[in-house]
């Protein structure tokens, strides 16, 4: 014969049971319990059968039956054990919350955005101080000496001066050139030589650029004659 002690002393239906033996003790395994654990003489076992399950098992030389665990059900004396019908779930209402705060950040970001373009382009527009057209016609006229295709970026540039000046941006050289009242063979040889590189197969013919680009301020002397006190002083 031989003793344990339970915890709790009356489980229910699903309870994890302590089982705690004076002697290290083998169970026999049971479809009427799990073995949750066990060390030595402590174990730890649960059942979901409403009803007393009965322990067999080995302790030292001793093979012991029916040691009965109390098990109590969690239903009353009477339950029927049919499930109560199920009712329909409530509706949840509905919340506005996730859209205004998917709207205020779609908002914020848009405002971000805004504000990081016009930081943009007030750096840029500080960066980059806006010049005559005389001296932008004379710096163009420089980066066209380090241009990969120079007569072209030369030409480009006396088109850009003439065009803020009023004489048509739009224009071919051969209804360019009619218009203009000075500088007209100085002006054609350089959009003409332009033309070539930009359209001919052949390219530009063999010409000193560096002659020409050095005539081109004269261009500018033309059409911005400068008053008479500073050409004396120049």
């Amino acid at each position: 014969m031989i003793s344990a002690t339970f915890h709790p002393a009356k489980p229910s239906v699903g309870d994890l049971i302590s089982i705690d033996f004076p002697k290290p003790v083998a169970l026999d395994a049971s479809p009427s319990f799990e073995v949750v654990s066990h060390a030595r003489q402590h174990y730890v076992i649960r059942t979901f059968e409403p009803k007393p399950i009965a322990l067999s098992g080995v302790a030292g030389d001793v093979h012991f039956r029916n040691l009965v665990v109390p098990v109590r059900s969690v239903l009353g004396p009477k339950d029927a054990q049919k499930p109560s019908p199920l009712k329909p779930p409530h509706p949840l209402p509905s919340s506005s919350l996730p859209l205004i705060l998917i709207a205020a950040a779609l908002l914020a970001a848009i405002a971000a955005w805004i504000a990081v373009w016009f930081r943009a382009r007030r750096r840029q527009a500080e960066a980059a101080p806006i010049l005559a057209p005389a001296e932008q016609f004379r710096a163009s006229v420089e980066r066209a000496r380090t241009s990969k295709q120079r007569w072209a970026s030369l030409a480009d540039a006396v088109r850009a001066y003439l065009a803020q000046l009023g004489y048509g941006a739009e224009l071919t050289t051969s209804q360019l050139l009619p218009l203009l009242p000075h500088e007209q063979q100085l002006i054609a040889e350089v959009l003409r030589l332009g033309d070539y590189e930009k359209f001919s197969p052949f390219g530009a013919p063999q010409d000193d650029f560096d002659a020409l680009a050095s005539r081109a301020p004269a261009i500018v002397d033309a059409y911005e004659p400068r008053p008479v006190e500073e050409e004396r002083a120049a």
